[in-house]
């Protein structure tokens, strides 16, 4: 049977579809764009590493290392894993206010690779990572602190950093599709993460620490993450240190990415 002609000069005026890679692409511009639109953000963004670091070395830093630089040496790698992994929770705010004001279910009629609204997230996040680790290597360089690794210790460490946000935001992002508040997912966040950031080798050595809570400490991923990233920056990290800072990030991303895109199509 011969196609009718009208419809072979519509097929062939049509554009091809975009590739997935496009489609992430400008996805991740949209995140880029939302720095821009929603300067807001920026304030959290900035002030909180800033405060949390100054506030650390100079209340703790006699304290528990003798001077604010002893201190700042130890500290400043556990920050960027606390700032980090605190800034995790905003992936799910920002999925659960999308989800809320219905983009996405705009974005689920369009022909476009369902991952690329989560690309998009991905990029911000990046984004969020880099810019707040940049700023508290700037603080603690200034309190005393010294990355012996040189510049690659810095590039190695910052490349830890982005993953351990990328796989750590997976599980935000599947709070963000069950929840439909952001104000709750942050609270949940937040109540999630304390316990785990805190009870960790981010500010204080778990050698002074009594016995049981020293193993709950040693067992903790973050401490995993922490030690790894002292590492890094001292350039004395191993690559079982990295690998075992890279266990709890891989293993989300292994199965809640696939959950997150089922949760998606279901809803």
């Amino acid at each position: 049977m011969t196609p009718d002609p009208a419809t072979l000069r519509l097929h062939a005026g049509r554009p091809p579809s975009p590739s997935p890679v496009s489609n992430a692409f400008a996805f991740g511009w949209r995140a880029i764009l939302k720095f821009k639109h929603v300067p807001e953000q920026l304030f959290d963004l900035v002030m909180t590493p800033i405060l949390f670091t100054l506030l650390f070395v100079f209340i703790f830093g006699g304290a528990l290392a003798g001077s604010t630089d002893g201190y700042a040496q130890y500290l400043v790698p556990g920050i960027l894993v606390q700032t980090v992994m605190f800034n995790t929770v905003y992936s799910g705010m920002v999925l659960s206010t999308d989800l809320q004001k219905g983009l996405f279910d705009r974005f689920r009629s369009l022909p476009i690779w369902q991952l690329s609204p989560f690309a998009g997230l991905a990029v911000g996040d990046v984004l969020r990572h880099v810019i707040a680790g940049a700023i508290i290597l700037v603080i603690g360089m200034l309190l005393g602190f010294r990355p012996e690794g040189g510049i690659p210790g810095v590039i190695a460490a910052f490349v830890l950093l982005v993953a351990i946000g990328f796989g750590v935001g997976w599980f935000f992002l599947v709070i963000g599709m069950v929840i439909r508040a952001p104000s709750t997912v942050m609270t949940l966040g937040f109540t999630f993460l304390f316990p785990v950031v805190f009870a960790s080798n981010i500010m204080v050595d778990p050698a002074t620490m009594p016995g049981w809570l020293k193993a709950v400490v040693l067992a903790n991923p973050v401490t995993w993450m922490t030690t790894a990233m002292r590492g890094i920056f001292a350039g004395t990290a191993g690559v079982g240190q990295v690998l075992l800072a890279l266990a709890l990030p891989v293993a989300l991303m292994a199965t809640l990415a696939p959950l997150t895109l089922w949760l998606y199509r279901r809803q």
